[in-house]
């Protein structure tokens, strides 16, 4: 491996580190991947794999025209992103979304990066970077190990924020009674029928929401006990004690869908997505949470149709550690008190797997012409790319700054004058962006 200015030591084989790796080592720079899986474990990982996905096995919504998620998917693509590379090689049906084999996915991934001649994996904790390293990319997200974790918080001289993240379990197919249950996807999206469904009459809905409030829950520790959850990712539990029509109108909703054995419409849906490229896995959409082991079982096996299920992987709750990038990072990801670190992926505030891979992507890009003496301008803040960017180094405030996942809301709007309204409005923004993506790759590949 070249040693030198010119190498980059990305920390962390997530989404973000792996896609970082990826787009510097591309453009010819070496680079010096570090992750500490299986040396130093975490609470959530399965594997040694990098890019491991560990709660959902969903991209979310593949429909760049009309979802600022699916743009992203796309802008990725034009970008030449390994992570969408790997997802669309180890899709899963999911009617408009994107699902992969979690294990092909992460597969794919790990032996594109091993197979790069100028990349060089190194299974190993790092507590802080190098004195002498000058370049260098942090992207442990979520699960930061401790060690570095204070290294952060001294050379920011403020505390990490944090927040709790939820995992949803993993079913067994052949468990899963087909006799109550039915194959359809949400308004026959994709291939008609891609999410297996279990429905609820109300009773059934009413006794299953006490059941969740009444079940039994994971315990904080005394220092967590400060840490909020992330509105995007909610327990289903806590969602429940919002109210008793709340999950009906989040992830139980049954619009779209209806059982073709019965003659009324259901009131409520459980959805299961294929997660393995068998299907012999799927996993309950939305369904994280915090409630014990044993009471998961329980209480799902109340879900007509999940009555004798199995499950592969029940849920779990970690903690989930980002920095207040607004305040503490310039536009090209750089730690303003120490421009040799960059960040990238969730600890930069953003929320989601793709987001997450996204940042990485623009940190390796920035990384790599500045080790090239190239010019690095940013990505228009009319694209996906250009408006996540935007939002957490600068266009949130620091004050309330909060994780997010990327939506329209974050694009500028459309000029003076243009009339455009609803789904038509977000498909002239989708197209603008494909078009300004172009003139910004044409600039600095």
């Amino acid at each position: 491996m070249e040693q030198g200015s010119r190498v980059i030591h990305v920390v962390g084989g997530g989404l973000a580190g792996s896609e970082a790796a990826w787009q510097a080592a591309r453009r010819g720079v070496a680079v010096v991947l570090h992750e500490m899986r299986p040396v130093r474990p975490t609470e959530a990982h399965h594997t040694d794999a990098l890019a491991e996905l560990v709660c959902s096995n969903s991209l979310r919504s593949d429909d760049w025209e009309n979802n600022a998620v699916g743009l992203l998917h796309e802008e990725m693509r034009h970008a030449g992103s390994l992570v969408l590379q790997a997802a669309d090689a180890h899709r899963l049906p999911a009617g408009g979304a994107l699902a992969v084999d979690r294990e092909g996915f992460s597969a794919a991934i790990t032996a594109a990066l091993s197979a790069l001649p100028n990349v060089e994996i190194r299974r190993e904790e790092i507590a802080e970077p190098a004195p002498d390293w000058a370049s260098t990319v942090i992207a442990t997200g979520p699960l930061t190990a401790p060690a570095l974790s204070e290294f952060i918080r001294r050379l920011t001289d403020s505390e990490a924020l944090s927040f709790f993240d939820a995992i949803a379990p993993i079913v067994h197919r052949d468990s899963i009674d087909m006799d109550k249950a039915w194959m359809q996807s949400r308004y026959d999206k994709g291939d008609g029928a891609d999410y297996v469904n279990c429905a609820l009459d109300e009773a059934q809905y009413r006794v299953f929401v006490e059941a969740l409030l009444a079940g039994e829950k994971t315990e904080f520790k005394a220092w967590e006990t400060s840490t909020p959850y992330f509105e995007g990712c909610l327990p289903v539990e806590v969602m429940a004690a919002r109210g008793i029509d709340t999950l009906r109108y989040g992830p139980m909703k049954p619009v779209g869908l209806r059982d073709p054995r019965a003659a009324a419409r259901p009131y409520a849906v459980v959805q299961l997505r294929q997660d393995n490229a068998l299907g012999t896995l799927w996993n309950m959409v939305g369904f994280q949470t915090k409630l014990k082991h044993a009471e998961q079982v329980r209480i799902f096996r109340m879900i007509p149709g999940l009555e004798n299920a199995s499950f592969a992987r029940l849920g779990g709750l970690h903690r989930n550690t980002f920095i207040n990038s607004p305040r503490l990072l310039d536009a090209g990801l750089r730690l303003k008190a120490r421009p040799a670190l960059r960040f990238a992926g969730q600890i930069t505030g953003v929320e989601g797997y793709v987001e997450s891979a996204a940042i990485g992507l623009l940190a390796g890009r920035f990384a790599a012409a500045e080790a090239l003496g190239a010019a690095s301008p940013p990505p228009p803040p009319t694209t996906a790319l250009g408006a996540l960017l935007g939002h957490i180094t600068g266009g949130a405030d620091a004050a309330t700054f909060q994780p997010m996942n990327v939506n329209f809301g974050l694009f500028p709007d459309l000029p003076p004058g243009d009339r455009t309204r609803g789904r038509d409005r977000k498909k002239v923004m989708a197209h603008r962006a494909i078009g300004d993506l172009a003139t910004w790759l044409g600039e600095t590949r």
